[in-house]
């Protein structure tokens, strides 16, 4: 690997020093790094690279799961794998610490490494507006101070109508992350499935679905004229969902590439980090 493109956490008050010491790590492998245009302002570098005309190889995402979700899209977009370093809390998706900077830096170099594959989710709207999601896509509501009323059916057949304070679409992978807070399960990635999590639900027969991959979700809002909810994909605010407004979520044909060490398997991962976020 020659060639890195380089995303950081953003609210870190060292980040200057931290874009230094792994820029530099990768650099003294031989390995080109562009950062992201924030990032470049921040730190005072004038290379007048760019991720459009950068002949990237690997997305780098340093930070945790909050900054590799974001760096997916970058990395979805052309078509390269993501490699996430943890700088944050729990992590479940980045693949090594910033500890062992050094030793990933030698690993992408060498291309001693592994590709995983991560399904991914299609949010379509009814205007067709299309938003991909690696983790998730929640219906909640927002700031609004009472309970929401949304439908929800895979292919034809309804499975609810939840009154709650929304409702989580998530992937396996977005399993260890949003929906399980809300009481769903740990999937394993290889298992291709959709997950639906209410989120506080005010019946106790309302429990976690998970559907086939390959069926379509659709949600419906089922509230009073005028009241919106708040639509929100990996994390970010795509915007406003209007009383009787249909969305539907349904496989992409889209994937996230995760570059893997091979140094940790998922149950490994996931017996660590719930360790330490019970901590």
């Amino acid at each position: 690997m020659r060639n890195v493109y380089l995303v950081m956490h953003q609210m870190r008050n060292d980040v200057v020093e931290l874009t230094r010491r792994v820029s530099g790590a990768l650099r003294a492998e031989g390995i080109g790094v562009c950062l992201e245009p924030w990032l470049k302002k921040t730190v005072g570098d004038d290379d007048p690279c760019t991720a459009e005309d950068f002949p990237m190889e690997a997305v780098i995402a340093v930070g945790g799961d909050g900054t590799l979700l974001r760096a997916a899209q970058t990395a979805i977009r052309h078509e390269v794998p993501l490699l996430g370093i943890n700088v944050g809390h729990i992590g479940f998706l980045v693949e090594t610490e910033l500890e062992h900077l050094e030793e990933a830096c030698r690993r992408l170099r060498e291309d001693s490494f592994a590709i995983e594959t991560r399904m991914m989710l299609d949010m379509v709207r009814e205007n067709g507006a299309v938003r991909t999601a690696l983790n998730d896509v929640v219906i909640s509501r927002g700031g609004y101070a009472k309970l929401i009323a949304v439908k929800a059916s895979v292919g034809e057949e309804l499975i609810g109508r939840y009154i709650a304070d929304g409702l989580i679409v998530s992937t396996p992978t977005g399993s260890t992350g949003y929906s399980l807070s809300a009481g769903g399960p740990i999937v394993c990635p290889e298992v291709e499935c959709m997950l639906l999590s209410p989120i506080c639900p005010h019946s106790l027969q309302h429990r976690p679905v998970v559907a086939n991959a390959n069926q379509t979700v659709t949600i419906t809002l089922d509230c009073a004229p005028g009241q919106n909810v708040q639509l929100d994909v990996d994390g970010q605010k795509v915007g406003l969902l209007a009383s009787n407004e249909t969305v539907q979520i349904r496989r992409s044909q889209t994937v996230t590439k995760l570059i893997r060490f091979g140094t940790h398997t998922f149950f490994h991962r996931i017996r660590a980090k719930l360790t330490e976020w019970s901590c």
